[in-house]
């Protein structure tokens, strides 16, 4: 056969190739060899020319003698295990082909791809350790392109929220529109930056439900450092939000008639007094005690006397505007904090006094109580209640929160001496 290239030198080029090279016999024994199968098996020339092909390959010779039965007259491609002269093995890339028509002589380039068989079973490990944390997790793992598109999603979105929220959907459909625009701006944000975001916000489910997750982002990146997608793993906190409003409730709320309790109550003066500073304006503390209260508890128990309590917290409430505070001391002791009355003194005593004789007639009307026991029998108690009010007026933003409830606490006792059923003012100053 006539060389179309005389001036190239074959033998050159297969020495010089970077890709181990074999010529085989007919009767399975190396043939010829260059320097880089030397190299990659560990042998000298003088070492594999005449070796039999079967003791180079894995410990079954069986695979390699029917890969190179399969390799045809066109040539083929394929992967084999070979073993190096210290016995360790390594995988090779094989393009083989015989060299005449008689299939009696094959050659074989062979490509070392053990560090790269070694990649792909890092990366399958790695998939598959991923698989199972994701689909174990109680939290949801979702990875995002730059757009916000999902490319996965854990098993346990499904479980929370069916096949909505599938690969290739948009991310931010199911966050809640008062959410939405502060969740794509961090996520834009996560992007542009390649750092991360603690996110709260609400998740509206197929049935229109919601719920409260707390999601944590962080960059996947290419070869280049760039940022490539982005991982959200996220949280459902609702029953968490929820024990924490309990707990804020119990703290800072009475447990009977759900009012704030006295610790509330001192914050929300300090918070009137702040305010009277900047407006100028008077406001006022009214005191209450009940007039009535021990007999209720004497003659039909205290879980009656529990729903007097409950129905005076209701007509309070019923009474004051919004912006102003009902809280319960404890007992049968109320205080209502009127803010913003007028900036002059005079006119805001005059609507302190009037609010407050309001409050005393409204609580002045009989109580029909109802008690259903675990019997399912209801009995009906109908009680006559009053309450003494003591009302102190202030709009210094120097006076302490405890000294206007002394003030009105006082104006109050005065009211109990006075017959009770009654209203005094403590005025800003005196003592």
């Amino acid at each position: 056969m006539t060389n179309r290239f005389p001036y190239i030198d074959h033998r050159q080029v297969i020495e010089t190739s970077l890709d181990g090279y074999l010529h085989i016999s007919a009767a399975g024994l190396v043939k010829d060899v260059n320097a880089a199968y030397c190299e990659l098996s560990g042998y000298s020339r003088a070492e594999l020319l005449g070796k039999p092909l079967s003791e180079l390959g894995s410990r079954d010779p069986g695979v390699l003698a029917e890969a190179v039965k399969s390799v045809g007259a066109e040539g083929r491609r394929y992967e084999s295990i070979h073993r190096r002269k210290d016995g360790t093995l390594w995988s090779a890339d094989v393009s083989a082909a015989f060299i005449d028509h008689l299939g009696l002589e094959m050659f074989g380039f062979f490509r070392d791809i053990s560090e790269l068989k070694k990649i792909h079973a890092d990366l399958r490990r790695q998939s598959e350790f991923f698989r199972l944390i994701t689909e174990n997790l109680d939290g949801f793992v979702a990875v995002l392109d730059l757009r916000g598109v999902r490319i996965y999603n854990s098993p346990s979105y499904e479980r929370l929220l069916g096949n909505s929220v599938t690969a290739g959907t948009d991310s931010f459909m199911q966050v809640h529109p008062e959410d939405r625009d502060r969740v794509e701006q961090a996520f834009c944000e996560v992007v542009a930056t390649g750092e991360g975001r603690h996110l709260e916000y609400r998740f509206v489910l197929p049935d229109g439900g919601v719920r409260t997750m707390e999601s944590r982002s962080g960059v996947i990146r290419d070869s280049a450092g760039r940022v490539r997608n982005v991982a959200v793993v996220s949280y459902d906190i609702t029953e968490r939000k929820e024990q924490d409003a309990q707990v804020r409730d119990m703290a800072f709320n009475d447990a009977l008639t759900g009012l704030p309790n006295r610790r509330l109550l001192l914050d929300r003066l300090q918070q009137t007094l702040a305010v009277s500073k900047r407006s100028g304006n008077y406001n006022a503390l009214l005191f209450l005690d009940l007039d009535n209260f021990k007999p209720i508890n004497d003659l039909h128990g205290h879980a009656v006397g529990d729903l007097l309590l409950v129905e005076v917290a209701r007509r309070l409430r019923r009474l004051i505007r919004a912006e102003d505070t009902v809280a319960r001391l404890g007992g049968d002791e109320f205080v209502v904090i009127l803010g913003a009355l007028d900036t002059e003194e005079d006119q805001s005593m005059e609507l302190a006094r009037t609010i407050a004789e309001k409050i005393g007639a409204t609580l002045a009307q009989p109580y029909v109580l109802t008690e259903q026991s675990e019997g399912e029998v209801v009995t009906k108690v109908e009680h006559r209640c009053t309450a003494s009010i003591g009302v102190s007026l202030f709009s210094n933003h120097e006076t302490k929160p405890e000294d206007i409830l002394r003030w009105a606490d006082r104006a109050m006792y005065q009211a109990k001496e006075s017959g009770r059923n009654a209203v005094r003012i403590h005025a800003e100053g005196t003592e």
